[in-house]
């Protein structure tokens, strides 16, 4: 097989040819490279921790064990049908394009339109959620080690600019060095985890399998510790959406038609035994609940590591580890979206599509789209000057427009798979347990989505609203706006050789 640095193989080639595009970028990313991307760009067992605060009120850590069960695996399920996918069709655009494929061609191209939104949405509000963890968490460990230090919500607003314009020069500058910056992430994703988990089983106090596994709460005002469950619910699963960032590199990857479901399906397994032994460690080295909640920090996180480690140093440092990779996420985020708003707009999906679709020569990259996803998280990060109420509300937004967008595309396949119409040819498969696994992560994310997006109690405050789903509303009105006066002229879907109809 004929191998190319920037055109990739042979099989690479003729799957752009099928696909109806032209290859622009540098495939510079392998199989090793990939599992570093993709792990350390959703950092699940890193995430985690910064989703304390919030299941700790909604749901304790017995919704954070059992919960983990449940969105471990739907999400598994849902990974495997998005890398079967991804080796039919190895695009950047990832779920609008395969519902363009797999869609009844009535619906083909209205519903690809919406999918090719829901995941631009989802991805750029992903974005400015861990820009703004980064900085409020350094606010954090300046706290921990200067108690006189003022904690004000514009200073994690500054931060979380800052991160923006580190993560700049990363997917600029340095794009070129990607491959090889995600590789050591992965080398200290792996050693971080092994250094906190041990740390914390040795020195950390334990509590009883009752506290830590049946005791549910419900410190967050709701109506029952059902309805707060359902609340806290979103930690589990906010930390396992976005493993389709792989996808929207595949124009990047060597041999993307096998890599890339590879490393799709090798990082879920990772990341999520991962989350399983921090989650078990959470459970019984927490400590007193109460005590890390109220910690002047902001993070019961940071208050759990300094209670285990009983120093200064030792707390800091476990606490950088987390930093550092959630920075290295914000780097990966920065470039998975960026590629998938340029997809989208090469298909001309999204306004000013000419400019969005444009690469620059000199770094070979989508410029346009690495400019507009970090200015939409520099402006994101302003709404916690005003409240941090509502950028948590953002945040939410971005796993159910992304929930949305994985339910949309293995539908389509599920319809297609139903019909009896043939798959394109794959290198790695389902087997027979296709259909199986495609109904399964349908019959899983639709109460997963529903209690994500519906409110929360009756009658409806402003206390109780789920205003992510007010948001969604929004998404979807501005998108159809832009369908009815220019989309539905310039958006035809993605182009297929007929051949794979």
């Amino acid at each position: 097989m004929v191998k190319s640095k920037y055109y990739g193989t042979d099989s690479d080639r003729h799957e752009m040819e099928m696909l109806g595009k032209q290859q622009v970028l540098r495939r510079n990313f392998g199989l090793l490279t990939m599992l570093g991307f993709a792990s350390t760009c959703i950092a699940s067992w890193e995430g985690i921790f910064t989703y304390l605060n919030f299941v700790l009120i909604d749901g304790g850590t017995p919704l954070l064990f059992w919960g983990f069960f449940g969105t471990a695996t739907c999400m598994t399920l849902v990974y495997a049908s998005l890398a079967e996918m991804s080796s039919m069709s190895p695009t950047a655009g990832g779920q609008y394009h395969w519902v363009s494929e797999f869609a009844p061609r009535k619906y083909q191209k209205v519903l690809s339109y919406y999918s090719g939104w829901l995941t631009a949405v989802g991805w750029q509000v992903y974005l400015a959620s861990v820009c703004f963890l980064v900085g409020t968490t350094i606010q954090g460990l300046i706290t921990l080690n200067n108690m006189n230090y003022g904690y004000e919500r514009w200073h994690g607003t500054l931060l979380a600019i800052a991160v923006v314009v580190f993560t700049i020069s990363f997917n600029t500058v340095f794009a070129s060095k990607l491959p090889k910056v995600e590789a050591v992430a992965l080398v200290v994703h792996i050693s971080g985890f092994l250094a906190i988990i041990i740390t914390l089983w040795a020195t950390a106090p334990r509590r009883s399998a009752a506290d830590a596994l049946l005791n549910f709460t419900n410190d967050g005002g709701w109506s029952s510790t059902g309805l707060s469950a359902m609340v806290g619910l979103l930690a589990p699963t906010a930390v396992l959406v976005g493993y389709d960032c792989s996808v929207h590199m595949s124009e990047e990857i060597k041999d993307a038609s096998i890599v890339l479901p590879r490393a799709i399906m090798g990082s879920v397994i990772l990341n999520v035994s991962m989350l399983f032994v921090v989650i078990i460690t959470i459970c019984f080295t927490l400590g007193d609940p109460e005590e890390v909640l109220a910690s002047p920090t902001g993070y019961a996180f940071i208050q759990m590591f300094y209670n285990a480690a009983n120093s200064l140093a030792g707390a800091s440092v476990m606490t950088f580890i987390i930093i550092f990779m959630l920075a290295i996420c914000a780097v990966s985020e920065a470039a998975a979206c960026s590629r998938q708003i340029w997809s989208f707009a090469r298909d001309q999906g999204l306004p000013g599509h000419r400019w969005l679709s444009k690469v620059s020569p000199h770094w070979n990259i989508p410029l346009p789209g690495i400019i507009v996803s970090l200015s939409i998280s520099t402006l994101l990060s302003l709404i916690n000057i005003g409240s941090s109420v509502a950028l948590g509300a953002i945040t939410s937004l971005g796993a159910v427009a992304t929930l949305i967008s994985y339910y949309l595309t293995i539908g389509c396949l599920v319809h297609r798979r139903l019909c009896g119409a043939p798959l394109p040819d794959r290198r790695w498969s389902l087997g027979r347990w296709g259909l199986a696994v495609n109904i399964g992560a349908l019959i899983i994310l639709t109460p997963l989505i529903f209690f994500l997006t519906w409110p929360l109690s009756t009658p409806v405050t402003a206390e109780t609203m789920n205003w992510s789903s007010v948001m969604l509303a929004g998404v979807f009105i501005i998108s159809t706006t832009y369908y009815a006066v220019k989309g539905k002229k310039e958006f035809t879907g993605p182009v297929v050789n007929v051949i794979r109809d």
